[in-house]
């Protein structure tokens, strides 16, 4: 599957953006990466999201409600069920294609209305990424990390669909780890 610049940056936005969301299944404290306008300001600005304006709490509001309908996508067991969440959003969203060439980027396609607000950007652009895997057959790349006490999002762009962890380095290496414990201590008997 070919995934242009502004696609993989659009599945990095949306992964990113569901990890924010504190999980049920997460370490007790975990924080909401999105508890104010300031630090959506943050994302917006980290993932350079292009023309936004002020951001006020109505916009913070209704990311988490985008963010949301994303993280369904990511449950999603069936294709149906993740086409359903992404049209929906996609159509929300108002979605206009257009290119554009703005800050020294090459000629890319933005899905959002001009002037749309930041949820409504994030729900095309990233929707429309999403949507891509779904059309591809690819739905099953998107994921949730295997270990137990994570259960971050990521998409699974291994040639052959075997990523289980969001990062190797950290999951990935502590479960192996935790594995190779356990087998030594069973082995000392």
């Amino acid at each position: 599957m070919l995934i242009t610049h502004d696609t993989r940056c659009a599945l990095d936005t949306v992964v990113d953006l569901v990890n924010t969301a504190p999980d049920s299944q997460a370490p007790a404290g975990t924080a909401d990466g999105l508890a104010s306008v300031a630090a959506l300001g943050d994302f917006v600005a980290q993932h350079e999201i292009s023309d936004v304006g002020v951001l006020t709490d109505r916009d913070l509001e209704m990311v988490r409600s985008v963010r949301a309908e994303f993280a369904q996508v990511f449950a999603a067991t069936e294709p149906r069920r993740a086409a359903t969440v992404i049209n929906d959003l996609v159509a929300a969203a108002g979605t206009t294609p257009r290119l554009t060439d703005h800050d020294g980027y090459d000629w890319h396609v933005h899905y959002f209305a001009p002037g749309a607000s930041v949820a409504d950007h994030l729900a095309a652009d990233c929707g429309m990424a999403l949507a891509f895997f779904v059309v591809a057959g690819e739905q099953d790349r998107l994921r949730r990390c295997e270990a137990p006490d994570c259960r971050y999002a990521f998409v699974d762009l291994s040639r052959n669909r075997s990523r289980r962890y969001c990062s190797s380095r950290t999951c990935g290496n502590r479960l192996h780890v935790a594995a190779y414990r356990a087998r030594r201590k069973e082995a000392a008997g």
